[in-house]
């Protein structure tokens, strides 16, 4: 049984930072750390996987390692069973899990981050994949997925891009607090709401929640967990959030 390592970001695109700047220092140790060189990159969230995986490759080359798109290996599977580090990136949620499942890499994602131990990196759909389900997306449902069921990495939900409301703004719709409110209407997971520059890191049992080094004025870096029948609670960046791993 491999010890399960997670690096699950909010968004890649930071206010006042550029292309995945804001988790540079941590993305960079949380590869070190698992001694990655080689990151295998899933693009399947948007279309043009040749300009996706270059713009992220771009980056990481940067940082000292290389980035090759799954849809340049003739068989995706055994990409997935060779891959040092695995890096999902953001999108469309509906479209990134109906093709994980028309590629069925399911099952071999899951098997090769929890039993053997491979580094996982997503962002935005690539965290909500990581998850229980992707009934927490802010996606719309531009394809049929054949079940709502995730990569279960970790046994809750989590909502990227949360926010709430802005006062200046008339808007009337929903919030994004009543849409997991109604989530859990009819669910009992917990959703772990990840602020814009959050990122949740996990390393084997133990959850923290994690920051950009350098904050932005007047932006709020904490998270905040909803659960069923009870008001949400605020978490601060170096938080442990351990204990959503144990539920």
């Amino acid at each position: 049984m491999g010890k399960r390592n997670l690096f699950l970001m909010s968004s890649s695109a930071m206010h006042g930072f550029g292309y995945l700047e804001h988790a540079q220092t941590d993305m960079t140790s949380f590869f070190k750390n698992n001694s990655v060189q080689k990151v295998l990159f899933i693009p399947y969230a948007l279309t043009d996987y040749d300009g996706y995986t270059e713009r992220v490759g771009s980056v990481l080359k940067r940082w000292g390692f290389s980035c090759n798109g799954i849809h340049t290996f003739p068989d995706p599977v055994k990409a997935v069973e060779n891959a040092e580090a695995i890096y999902i990136g953001g999108g469309n949620t509906f479209l990134l899990l109906r093709t994980l499942y028309e590629k069925q890499l399911v099952g071999p994602i899951r098997d090769r981050v929890l039993n053997h131990g491979v580094p996982y990196v997503g962002s935005s759909a690539g965290t909500n994949v990581a998850t229980r389900s992707i009934q927490t997306t802010n996606d719309m449902p531009i394809v049929h997925t054949p079940t709502f069921d995730a990569l279960a990495l970790v046994p809750f939900n989590i909502n990227p891009h949360y926010t709430e409301p802005d006062a200046n703004v008339k808007h009337m719709g929903e919030t994004r607090q009543e849409r997991i409110k109604q989530f859990h209407e009819l669910n009992d997971a917990p959703v772990l709401g990840l602020r814009e520059g959050t990122t949740l890191f996990v390393d084997g049992d133990n959850a923290t929640l994690i920051g950009p080094p350098t904050e932005m004025p007047g932006i709020c870096y904490d998270a905040r967990l909803f659960r069923k029948n009870q008001e949400p609670v605020e978490y601060a960046p170096l938080s442990s959030l351990s204990f959503l791993l144990k539920e």
